[in-house]
């Protein structure tokens, strides 16, 4: 199942798990960003509400 890589097995493999990590970060740090931006906004809209 594995393909058979040759000499360049480390580089290959390291590469991917560089692109996997990478990855990991962009999805982590978007999903914090994402609930920041999400409590922000209900809050803002909680103050709206307050002076309706």
């Amino acid at each position: 199942m594995i393909p058979d890589l040759g000499k360049y097995a480390a580089e290959v493999l390291s590469a991917y798990g560089a692109s996997l990590v990478i990855l990991a970060v962009l999805i982590g740090l978007s999903v914090r960003r994402a609930r920041k931006v999400r409590r922000e906004l209900e809050q803002l809209e909680g103050r709206r509400h307050e002076t309706d």
